[in-house]
């Protein structure tokens, strides 16, 4: 899976501010949606504060790793999945966290099989496919035109 590429696309999908905001949720959010921790250093600094291009990667770099990681210990055959798939996942994973994601059984169930119309039904009969519709809308089809 090309890094570089799912950068792009969560860029696209998150969106990517130097500042701290609140998210939909009323969570402090920074860079391509870093969610704030309480061990971020960013904790205790007001909504609206800058944060450096550097933080923003630095924060990017550990989440991918840990949605990567995440990917793995849910799909124990993730990386010999094709790539279009890896990014989607991977995608999904970025948005909804391996506790959330691990809930689309079927989906799961789907994808070990190779079933990509499957796994796109599954995907869309979901509470997520309705909170972000033109994501969820956009990776469903995607999934749905892996020959």
């Amino acid at each position: 899976m090309d890094i570089e590429i799912l950068k792009k696309e969560l860029t696209e999908d998150e969106g990517c501010k130097a500042e701290i905001y609140l998210d939909h949720l009323g969570y402090k959010t920074f860079g391509i949606g870093h969610l704030v921790k309480s061990i971020d250093p960013e904790n205790n600094l007001d909504v609206g504060t800058p944060v450096s291009d550097q933080r923003v990667t630095e924060c990017f770099v550990n989440d991918i790793e840990k949605v990567i990681e995440d990917c793995i210990i849910l799909y124990d055959n993730f990386y010999t999945l094709p790539d279009e798939v890896q990014l989607i996942i991977a995608n999904m994973m970025f948005n909804l966290g391996r506790p959330r994601l691990t809930n689309f059984v079927r989906m799961r169930q789907a994808v070990n099989k190779g079933d990509w119309q499957e796994a796109s039904i599954q995907m869309e009969d979901s509470k997520w496919y309705k909170q972000v519709p033109n994501r969820a809308g956009r990776l469903c089809e995607r999934m749905r035109n892996i020959s």
